[in-house]
């Protein structure tokens, strides 16, 4: 009887070692569901269950793809070293997670939809709502490895500093788990319940019951990579030997007894392995003390070791001195009884060896990190280089290295430790290297807030006049209701107002303005033609000159610049204007401008208008471009208008969104939704205001109309289940009547 797995097909895809696989859940399309894999080549290959190559690879991160986690509706996270998660929807990446300050190791998407969480080697969890992280977790005091789902109100973390912590996703730690001697690599939960499995650095698996570790099982393997419970609760383990071996509680899939001697036989002899003693083949209790050193050696570069207060130090004979000179502390080996590992940590990567070098006796001692693996001349070469030192130590340090790690040449384990996870590349927390996630200040705003890619630069969309204006509003009869509300085709615009108010209201803050911001009589009747001329539909075209004196009002100090910003509002609906103020020669000020305005302190007059001013650009194409060219900055800034409680200014946010989502529906940019739709999300949950709840539902339906991927990703950002109470508004009946046509699309 063959109670075993045989192998169906041998997938090949990556050019370098595969770091993680998932499984994608079957769907309508794939009813056998797929194989996702994330390799040290920066790619994700996506494989049917029958076929050897990749169905199609993912590209997009910028170092080893390490971790991966499906969720419903096609949706795949994935976490890398380039210190990004990503999400994608089949075969596009639809937002980017940044925020983390060192590798992702682990990545989960929860049960509730919308929701995921990241962990990292910058010691935290953070959990990410619609593509924004809504909390961090801290507690872990070494790098976060793996993550396994309790439910949607619980999760589970294991980390290098050796423990496994029980989570509230509401942020609270309910329980930490001690039991391991070493970085903990893997965790996996049992189908409905709360026990677990964990394997880690410490050669074992541990079963978990009740918060208590029930029982261990020893491997004959130093690292065990990873594990996890298969729906009829057998444990899958796969270690640094290169086996997957199973482990079960039920007596007829037990192995054989032979297959069960043989591997008692294996860890008996794996147990006694001397390569695992503190220092490789050298063992540090029959090392001599001190006095060892009063002997003189016997030809010059001679090195000895010795033990001195439980340290054990290399020293080397100097012909010329007369006398041994030390040259370092050897820090450990392979399989060493450091407290966490078998390595030794420096810089965050591991090492076999660390050993100090002092270069001469007053200077500063230097670290040197070596790995079996490693050419002991490159790394001599290396070393000095780094450390600016003279090249002609060059053998003397080689040798070193040579004498102290004899026998440690590439035996059969050593070449295995190197973490599939980390390599010896690996991010450390708080270290320069690898991509540094600081963004640039934003050229518009220096604040450093925007980033390019990342899910909070959402887009937005646009609608008629009907709904909007209230004009002639639509009533619903008993007959069937039409869908009037979206797609929407053009921009919906701010087009309320009263020239005389704003005139007079600028004259008179125009006596009090400073003398080098005050307009003269002609300059105010010069603004008073501009307005006329984009208000009354009058044949007129607004003149260079005109333009030239708005330019200067709106640059007015921020206590009195709001009329002039008004005209602006007014004015950039005509093609002229807008033609001039979006065009190739001033569209950068004219943004800079007006994204000044959009700040959250700012003062709520300029903020509202400001905002209305960017909805008017949507009339003419030159102003379209200008959006759409810029959109990542502008909704990073408009967002920030959300906070207030102000519902002209949260209508404006709705209708900028709308607005892009009406551009985005006819570009069909899915990466530019996905941002568009990250920003309804997050908008939705703090307005109130029904017209605004209405421009966000028409922008959604707009957003997600005539494309299935936007659908699923809405349906994975979990917006269904947010828009579900505006089903049941009875006033006014368009908020209802378009959630239900939304709701149908999802």
């Amino acid at each position: 009887l063959n109670r075993g797995f045989t192998e169906m097909h041998c997938m090949s895809g990556h050019s370098n070692f595969v770091s993680c696989v998932c499984i994608i859940p079957p769907s309508d399309l794939y009813p056998r569901g797929l194989i996702a894999t994330g390799g040290n080549d920066h790619n994700i290959c996506i494989f049917t269950v029958d076929k050897p190559a990749p169905l199609y690879t993912l590209k997009g991160h910028k170092n080893t793809v390490c971790s991966l986690s499906s969720g419903k509706f096609g949706t795949l996270l994935s976490g890398s070293w380039d210190t990004t998660a990503k999400v994608w929807l089949n075969d596009r990446c639809m937002m980017t997670l940044q925020g983390h300050t060192a590798a992702i190791w682990a990545v989960k998407i929860l049960p509730e939809q919308g929701l995921m969480l990241t962990g990292s080697a910058d010691k935290t969890i953070k959990l990410w709502k619609a593509g924004r992280c809504e909390r961090t977790f801290t507690g872990h005091e070494d790098c976060v490895r793996g993550l396994a789902i309790l439910s949607e109100m619980e999760f589970l973390s294991c980390a290098n500093d050796a423990s496994v912590r029980r989570w509230q996703i509401s942020g609270e730690c309910l329980q930490v788990y001690y039991g391991h001697t070493n970085y903990i690599y893997s965790i996996s939960v049992f189908p409905h319940c709360k026990d677990f499995v964990t394997t880690g650095e410490d050669r074992t698996l541990r079963i978990w019951k009740q918060g208590e570790c029930a029982q261990t099982i020893r491997l004959p393997a130093q690292s065990v990579w990873c594990c996890c419970v298969l729906d009829n609760g057998d444990i899958v383990v796969g270690a640094s030997d290169g086996i997957i071996r199973v482990f079960t509680a039920s007596l007829e899939r037990t192995a054989s007894a032979e297959e069960i001697q043989a591997f008692e036989n294996e860890l008996s002899q794996a147990s006694i392995d001397p390569k695992t003693g503190d220092l490789g083949d050298i063992n540090a209790n029959d090392l001599p003390g001190r006095e060892h050193l009063k002997d003189p050696g016997t030809r010059d570069g001679q090195t000895r070791l010795i033990k001195d207060n439980g340290k054990v130090e290399a020293y080397q004979w100097s012909v010329s001195e007369g006398r041994w000179i030390k040259i370092g502390d050897v820090v450990g080996s392979s399989g060493a009884t450091q407290q966490t590992s078998g390595k030794v940590l420096f810089e965050g990567k591991e090492y076999d060896y660390v050993f100090t070098i002092d270069v001469n006796e007053s200077g500063p001692s230097y670290k040197l990190p070596y790995n079996i693996t490693d050419d002991p001349w490159l790394t001599a070469y290396n070393f000095l280089q780094k450390n600016d030192l003279n090249p002609m130590f060059l053998d003397q340090v080689a040798k070193f290295i040579m004498d102290n790690t004899k026998g440690q040449t590439l035996l059969s384990t050593s070449a295995q430790y190197s973490d599939p996870f980390t390599g010896a590349g690996r991010y450390v927390p708080g270290s320069s290297s690898g991509s540094s996630t600081i963004p640039a200040a934003d050229p518009f705003t220096g604040a450093g807030r925007y980033v390019p890619g990342s899910a909070s630069n959402a887009v937005a969309p646009v609608g008629g006049v009907d709904p909007y204006t209230g004009m002639g509003a639509y009533q619903s009869s008993a007959a069937k209701v039409e869908n009037i509300y979206f797609p929407k085709k053009d921009a919906v615009t701010f087009d309320q107002a009263n020239p005389t108010q704003i005139l007079g209201k600028l004259k008179e803050l125009n006596g009090s303005a400073s003398e080098e911001h005050k307009l003269t009589e002609d300059d105010l009747i010069i603004l008073e033609k501009l307005l006329s001329a984009t208000c009354n539909n009058s044949s007129e075209t607004p003149t260079a000159q005109q333009l030239q004196t708005l330019w200067r009002a709106v640059n007015w100090p921020e206590d009195i610049v709001f009329p002039a910003l008004d005209i602006l509002r007014l004015s950039v609906r005509h093609p002229t204007v807008n033609e001039n103020f979006c065009s190739e020669k001033d569209r950068v000020q004219f943004i800079i401008l007006l994204l000044k305005f959009l700040n959250p302190n700012g003062k709520q007059a300029n903020q509202l208008l400001a905002l209305r001013a960017l909805c008017n650009c949507f009339v003419s194409q030159a102003g379209q471009n200008l959006m759409m060219e810029q959109r990542g900055e502008i909704m990073t800034q408009a967002i920030e208008m959300k906070s207030g409680t102000n519902k002209n200014i949260h209508i404006a946010l709705a209708t900028l969104t709308l607005n892009y989502a009406v551009c985005l529906h006819k570009v069909n940019n899915i990466e530019g939704k996905a941002q568009c739709l990250s920003v309804i999300s997050t908008v939705m949950e703090v307005v109130q205001d029904l017209e605004a709840i209405f421009r966000l539902l028409v922008a959604l339906g707009t957003l997600i109309s005539d494309d299935t991927s936007a659908v699923q990703l809405a349906k994975s950002l979990g917006v269904d289940s947010q828009i579900k109470k505006y089903a049941s508004v009875s006033e006014p009946a368009k908020v209802k009547e378009c959630c239900s046509f939304v709701l149908n699309l999802l």
